[in-house]
């Protein structure tokens, strides 16, 4: 059928059209698109075996969904990729406020207009890229916004007494009929508003100011909700929880292969940055393990959640940390460094929540211990496995190392030296050289200088060596002479 061709309802019933329900629309593509095997909610990572086999069990059974779970994890975005399951076009009454199926017209103007005009009622077409409506509940949220009340300036122009129920101004609801409408942070809506909707769910009528109208609302409603929301600020009433149809419970990446795959795709960069950061594959699993240890830390709330955005901004601002050194040396290219990690920390301070305990640290304090933690997470990985306790003048993979610092008195490196000055300077350490030769023989060259970094930053957080921040870079040195120039 050629959309082009149908415009009146006459036209539109010469064609066959045959109106259904949206929850049937989205069930029956989604069989066909698990029948055709086309991914379904395409661009979402992670969810395959958990959350999208529910939420397509919930769309095969024609309910409303309330997604539940921790802030950034794509509740907002499952329910925006569910306009996929629409079809690409409907026919509504021109100039019905609540977009009425020519079909089965619901309000009173598209009626009256089809009394007058029968088959030449005109018609319009609407696009399933305009049949999504999303609210983010807040407590000044009203009933009026989201359901109608009457419009006194309407019935003056009329002329219409308030008895009339053409003086009513539909709210967002009946607006978005025949859409998909989500309500963002439900428990945020005050309990008497979450009321009005239980009529909505349930019966499909909707009362305003004494009207009752029996307004049979086709809508998919999909609600998100934060657990943690039940006790800081409100609760999802449970006559309403009984109205929703499933809950579905979302959850972060699994493993720092999938959350990778997630910042890349989510982290806004241009091709200028790409061109001029070369990142190795250890930066951006040094970067998503930031995130797990932030899930497992002492210092932060759990209960509350560590964002993907915390990832995709801190990303964002590893490439910028770089980009900008390159700048200011002179170089049109450069290599990520271990030491731009520094940069990051504005992106996880304003992202988690931090415990008593965590606030008497410090964020910045707290956000350097993040990234040291994940850095001897993944240090065992790639190289030997430091040990707590070692037997005297016992030889390790890294004594060589730790002697050389005690000889050298260690150095400093730089926050904006440039490639070459930085590159120097770790050239100068011989022994990472062995370790890489030894342990990481494939190594591609061009992440040597990251992973001679790596190894640095990892045997201070096993105490094998010491690093001091200053304002211009850090500086490396011996535990047993940082010690002695203390005293």
């Amino acid at each position: 059928m050629k959309i082009e061709n149908v415009n009146t309802l006459g036209e539109l019933k010469t064609s066959g059209y045959k109106s259904i329900g949206i929850k049937d629309e989205l069930r029956n593509n989604l069989r066909e698109k698990i029948k055709s095997g086309q991914p379904v909610f395409e661009g979402v990572h992670g969810f395959e075996n958990t959350v999208i086999p529910e939420l397509e069990r919930a769309i095969l059974s024609r309910h409303n969904i309330n997604l539940l779970g921790l802030r950034g994890q794509a509740k907002t975005r499952l329910a925006r990729k569910m306009i996929e399951l629409l079809d690409e076009y409907i026919p509504f009454v021109t100039g019905s406020e609540i977009n009425d199926d020519p079909l089965n017209p619901i309000s009173r103007f598209a009626k009256d207009l089809i009394d007058e005009k029968g088959e030449d009622t005109p018609i319009s077409w609407l696009h399933r890229s305009e049949r999504f409506f999303e609210k983010l509940a807040t407590p000044d949220v009203t009933v009026a916004d989201l359901i109608g009340d009457v419009d006194p300036i309407k019935a003056a122009n009329l002329k219409l007494s308030y008895a009339d129920d053409r003086v009513i101004h539909f709210g967002m609801i009946p607006r978005a009929n025949r859409c998909i409408f989500v309500i963002n942070e439900l428990p945020d809506l005050q309990a008497r508003i979450q009321v009005a909707l239980f009529n909505i769910l349930q019966e499909g009528d909707i009362q305003i100011r004494g009207f009752k109208l029996r307004m049979p609302l086709d809508m998919q409603f999909i609600f998100t909700a934060n657990p943690e929301d039940y006790t800081n600020r409100g609760s999802i009433v449970t006559p309403l929880k009984d109205r929703i149809g499933s809950q579905i419970l979302t959850h972060y990446p699994e493993s720092v292969a999938i959350a990778r795959t997630i910042t890349e795709q989510e982290a806004k960069l241009d091709q200028t940055q790409s061109d001029v950061v070369y990142v190795p594959s250890l930066a951006k699993d040094i970067l998503e393990q930031i995130s797990f240890e932030a899930r497992e830390s002492e210092y932060i709330d759990n209960k509350s959640g560590v964002s993907a955005r915390m990832s995709i901004t801190a990303f964002e601002n590893l490439i910028s940390t770089a980009e900008r050194r390159a700048l200011k040396a002179g170089n049109d290219k450069t290599v990520l460094r271990l030491s731009d990690f520094i940069g990051i920390i504005p992106a996880i301070t304003g992202k988690v929540e931090l415990v008593y305990e965590g606030e008497q640290e410090g964020a910045a304090a707290v956000a350097q211990n993040l990234i040291g933690s994940a850095i001897k997470t993944l240090f065992s990985e790639y190289f030997p496995k430091i040990e707590k306790l070692e037997k005297p003048n016992e030889k390790t993979p890294y004594s060589d190392l730790i002697e050389w610092f005690f000889a050298e008195s260690g150095f400093e490196l730089l926050d904006e030296a440039s490639d070459a000055e930085y590159q120097t300077i770790l050239d100068e350490v011989t022994p990472l050289d062995v370790l890489l030769k030894k342990h990481q023989p494939q190594l591609d060259k061009k992440d040597q200088y990251f992973m001679k970094e790596f190894i640095l930053w990892a045997l201070v957080e096993y105490k094998k060596l010491s690093k001091d921040r200053f304002a211009q870079g850090h500086q490396f040195k011996d535990m047993y002479g940082s010690y002695i120039s203390k005293l």
